[in-house]
């Protein structure tokens, strides 16, 4: 999420929100801190292969993610002095497909905002903080340096932790996009992403609150966002400090297409095309 203090005329800001971190929804918890992370003896070569096999299951899971329905319900506030919340945005809407197969979201409750320090729109909802969901682009995999830390174990699971930081940071000014900076957790058997926190870079005149996400596992094969949230504090050039909330709820995945087949070895997803109309002379 981020704010642009140039579009208000006082102290309205504009909000993004920001899903970049995933963690598993069984036995991971948010705000799982990392003190608990063991070297592992791996050669360069095998923690390449892991970040070569966990950005393509990136890729399939986007992928998938296209055909399927949800319901997202979304909570932006702003808290005071003392803890107390100042203002609410909630959004809560059903994300399915029209008959022509486009993606639309149905609102299923909004009320009116009591936001006074900042601004969102449903624009702002959607995009999440400049970033996708997911916490990495696998097709600009390659722009990202991979520090591996080691191995953690939360309950029953063994994960891969790794630092994630664009190799290069681009210039906000030139209107870039943005990239993701924090650290995944990567289950070590099927080497998914179950957990990540992070932000988005850069900033510029924006400011974005670092963000955790929970992924769980959807029809026993797919890794999707089903509980995102943060907890942060935007500081801006001019002083201004805004104290964000973020609660961002994905539930009741369920195909909303099957006129598509995913394909996991090739990891795109086939549309069939559609049978042409004959023209009238």
């Amino acid at each position: 999420m981020h704010l642009f203090p140039e579009r208000l005329k006082i102290m309205k800001r504009s909000l993004f929100a920001a899903v970049v971190t995933l963690c598993l929804s069984v036995g991971l918890a948010f705000g799982q801190t990392s003190s608990n992370i063991t070297k592992a003896n791996l050669s360069q070569a095998e923690i390449d292969q892991i970040v070569r096999k966990f950005t393509k299951n990136e890729a399939l899971f986007r992928q998938a993610l296209n055909v399927y329905a949800f319901n997202r319900n979304a909570v932006i506030s702003t808290i005071g002095l003392g803890g107390q919340i100042t203002g609410t945005y909630r959004r809560d809407s059903y994300l399915t497909f029209s008959e022509s197969g486009e993606r639309f979201e149905k609102i299923l409750f909004a009320p009116i905002s009591t936001l006074t320090e900042i601004e969102v729109t449903a624009a702002d909802i959607e995009k999440l903080g400049g970033i996708d969901p997911f916490a990495i682009e696998p097709k600009v995999a390659d722009q990202y340096n991979f520090t591996y830390l080691g191995k953690e174990k939360i309950d029953e699971l063994s994960l891969h932790v790794f630092d994630v930081s664009p190799k290069v940071m681009p210039d906000p000014k030139k209107g870039i996009a943005k990239y993701f900076q924090g650290r995944v957790w990567v289950e070590d058997d099927g080497l998914m992403i179950v957990k990540s926190r992070g932000k988005a870079v850069p900033e510029g005149k924006e400011r974005f609150p670092v963000i955790e996400t929970i992924r769980a596992p959807i029809d026993n094969k797919y890794y999707f966002p089903v509980d995102s949230r943060a907890d942060d504090e935007l500081v801006f050039d001019n002083g201004h400090v805004a104290k964000i909330r973020v609660r961002v709820r994905y539930t009741d995945y369920r195909l909303g297409r099957t006129d598509v087949k995913i394909i996991d070895e090739e990891d795109v997803i086939v549309v069939p095309e559609a049978t042409p109309t004959p023209k009238k002379p």
